[in-house]
């Protein structure tokens, strides 16, 4: 690997690829504690442990609609387009059980998702069938042939107790709810959502409500991470802005250390008189992981583990912050949940328009993805400088360009990361 210093000497870089960092952060992203919570709240949550079935489902054999339960041998003569007269013996609405056991030359009314009654292994669909009523008994006229098991939900059709219904790590979606739901699971086993404290560093910081000054900026990264790490499974938290101060960095770094899952920061990480992440993270060698990625944008992005906790240094500029995020932030809180594949999706799309610049490193490009005529076509934005935040909106992907590639045109394959 090569090595890259600057002039004074103090900011010596080493560079690493994008998977070897991400191989060193994921080291210190084991799943969390788990922790119970109510059906309601545990969409989008992780199981922390393997769902069984604690009864067959349906646990009772179900009528597949409106008719009448039969024995299925008392059809047969129908076969000579006869209508077979059956005795009606009760009539089973949903949620009742029938305390009448079907004999043959006798048949019970049941409705839809009834429970189908002792020795009748057949529904009749109602619009095959006609009534009649003779002395106070009621009768129904069968004229179709009908097999055993017809219109019958089995008992166990669809899970047999004991059955695995839902894995450890996966996400839990509205048909997940569907399921713990109907095996009377209430309160869901996830693994805890991880704490991931945010703060930014530059003098030039404003808060998003503070009239705009010379030479100042609004801070539009943090209200952004806030909202990617929600996205991303985790419960950010908001430690503010700081100006361009060792020592109250400092003290906002071991605090969120010792109270939070992941800590990360934004800007300071540069080479300039100010960066003062970089000069923070320094201090320990012995737990710094990386301070310099082979990938534009971002190439300062920064990485340290302190007692165990790992520390994540964003660039300050939009698309930097962006970029870094999903390869490095995401995994790592996707991880802390317990996912089973941490890292983002990614796929093969063919570019829609020509993609010129090049790098020694690997290029992030934001981009958006659009479906044509059954093919996925890419569209790099239109202006992709690291310091540009605006096209960050328009983005759904990004394409990864090897420094092997000299420019990409038009119709080209390109591989792409889905962004969630």
């Amino acid at each position: 690997m090569m090595e890259e210093t600057t002039k004074s000497g103090k900011f010596g870089r080493k560079v690493v690829q994008v998977h070897e960092a991400q191989q060193k952060l994921m080291a210190y992203a084991s799943p969390l504690e788990m922790e119970n919570v109510p059906i309601r709240q545990s969409a989008g949550r992780r199981l922390a442990e393997d769902i069984t079935a604690p009864h067959p489902f349906p646990a009772f054999n179900r009528s597949g609609m409106d008719g009448y339960a039969v024995i299925a041998a008392d059809t047969g003569a129908a076969r000579d387009e006869e209508t077979v007269w059956l005795r009606v013996v009760d009539e089973i609405p949903c949620g009742f059980v029938s305390e009448a056991k079907i004999t043959p030359g006798t048949a019970a009314r049941i409705m839809t998702g009834a429970q189908v009654p002792e020795g009748a292994d057949a529904v009749v669909m109602l619009e095959a069938t006609m009534t009649r009523e003779e002395d106070g008994v009621s009768w129904v006229g069968v004229r179709t042939v009908i097999q055993a098991g017809r219109n019958v939900t089995p008992r166990g059709f669809e899970i047999r107790s004991g059955d695995k219904v839902l894995e450890a790590g996966r996400q839990i979606t509205a048909g997940d709810i569907a399921v713990l739901a109907a095996f009377g699971i209430a309160e869901i086993p996830v693994i805890r959502r991880p704490k991931a404290a945010i703060f930014a560093t530059g003098s030039e910081l404003l808060g998003v409500g503070d009239p705009l000054q010379p030479g100042k900026i609004r801070d539009s990264n943090s209200p952004m991470l806030e909202v990617l790490i929600r996205e991303a499974g985790g419960e950010p938290v908001m430690l503010g802005a700081i100006a361009d101060d060792l020592e109250l960095a400092r003290t906002k770094v071991e605090m969120a250390l010792e109270a939070y899952d992941l800590v990360i920061t934004i800007g300071g990480v540069s080479v300039g008189d100010y960066d003062i992440m970089g000069d923070l993270i320094r201090e320990d060698p012995d737990g710094m992981l990386f301070n310099k990625v082979a990938m534009r944008p971002g190439s300062v992005t920064t990485a340290a583990v302190r007692g165990g906790t790992p520390i994540i240094a964003l660039s300050g500029n939009p698309g930097a912050c962006f970029v870094g995020f999903h390869l490095f932030a995401y995994p790592v809180l996707a991880a802390m949940q317990g996912a089973p594949s941490p890292f983002l999706p990614e796929g093969v799309a063919v570019l829609a328009k020509d993609y010129q610049k090049v790098n020694n490193f690997t290029r992030f490009v934001r981009a958006r993805l659009e479906l044509q005529d059954g093919v996925m076509h890419a569209y790099p934005a239109s202006i992709d400088e690291s310091s540009v935040m605006v096209t960050i909106k328009d983005s759904d992907c990004l394409l990864v360009v090897s420094p092997d590639e000299r420019g990409l045109i038009a119709g080209s394959k390109v591989r792409f990361i889905k962004l969630p």
